[in-house]
């Protein structure tokens, strides 16, 4: 995502803690706000919490369909919110076995819970040492705070 990480203000210092105080381990992050969320030979990807606070309301996420092949930091999708429309990159490459289903008719699940009901999609990872290449989670907060500054 083309975004830039939000300010920490009083109003998000709730949000931004809720959201990162029981973050696993194995979630790792591209530098454009995508994350990846490793079980098994799985990895489940969607955009940070930093992401959908900057798009806004998202009314529509467009996603691969199951079968489909993405390539780590390819366009994979779009996420369209009332401001505005962003590509989504894939952290990691592989092979889509699922997608949410529930982001259809309910692509505002990304804003309420985007580590957990709001997940796009999930890959089954081709290239595990992709991984190494990218944020974890204290890294990508580091970045995060001091893009803000």
């Amino acid at each position: 995502l083309r975004v830039r990480c939000l300010p920490a203000t009083d109003s998000l210092i709730v949000p931004f803690w809720r959201s990162f105080a029981s973050a696993p381990e194995n979630r790792k992050y591209l530098k454009s706000h995508e994350w990846v969320e490793v079980n098994g030979e799985v990895g489940t990807v969607g955009i940070s919490d930093f992401a959908q606070n900057e798009l806004g309301e998202l009314v529509f996420v467009d996603m691969p369909d199951a079968g489909s092949q993405v390539t780590k930091g390819q366009t994979f999708g779009v996420v369209e919110s009332v401001k505005a429309a962003s590509d989504v990159y894939s952290p990691i490459t592989g092979e889509v076995v699922e997608t949410n289903a529930e982001l259809s008719s309910n692509p505002a699940l990304v804003n309420s819970a985007p580590f957990s009901d709001g997940w796009i999609m999930k890959v089954k990872i081709a290239n595990p040492s992709e991984l190494e290449d990218l944020l974890d989670e204290a890294s990508y907060n580091k970045r995060c705070e001091a893009s803000a500054h």
